[in-house]
């Protein structure tokens, strides 16, 4: 799946990443990088809202994992079952998401769980950047369901 493809469907079944003007930079099998622009997320002080951030780090996660999946053919549903986010310092510009496995090493253990029971799950990491610094960091556990689940 190129980024153009998957941007298109982003906007297309999240609406969110369409009001957020979200753009897809870069997608493979070890990462995604998302990237928004602040204008569309700003808040009172002039930065990006938390919840902005929030979203977009979720959003590079699970549009990882969606990728993936895909890729093995995978019909289901996939699901965030828990997240925690970090704010390390304001986000006042553009600012991206790079969201990676993780623990990669497990990944087919995933899957074979998800082969033999209908249900795994799977921890993402994301870091939001702003000028190739650190402003935040995001885990979260989803959830991946087999359709006949």
């Amino acid at each position: 799946m190129t980024p153009n493809e998957l941007q298109h469907y982003l906007y297309e079944e999240i609406p969110l990443s369409r009001a957020m003007a979200v753009r897809v930079l870069s997608v493979d099998p070890t990462g995604v990088v998302l990237e928004a622009p602040l204008e569309p997320n700003i808040n009172q002080h002039h930065s990006v809202f938390g919840g902005s951030a929030s979203a977009l780090a979720m959003l590079a996660s699970w549009t990882l994992l969606y990728a993936r999946l895909r890729a093995d053919e995978f019909l289901g549903n996939l699901l965030i079952q828990r997240n925690s986010m970090e704010f390390e310092r304001p986000i006042v510009g553009r600012f991206t998401a790079h969201a990676a496995l993780e623990q990669p090493q497990r990944w087919q253990h995933f899957i074979g769980t998800l082969q033999r029971r209908g249900k795994a799950r799977v921890a993402v990491g994301a870091l939001l950047q702003q000028q190739g610094g650190i402003a935040a960091r995001f885990s979260g556990e989803f959830v991946a369901l087999n359709a006949h689940s």
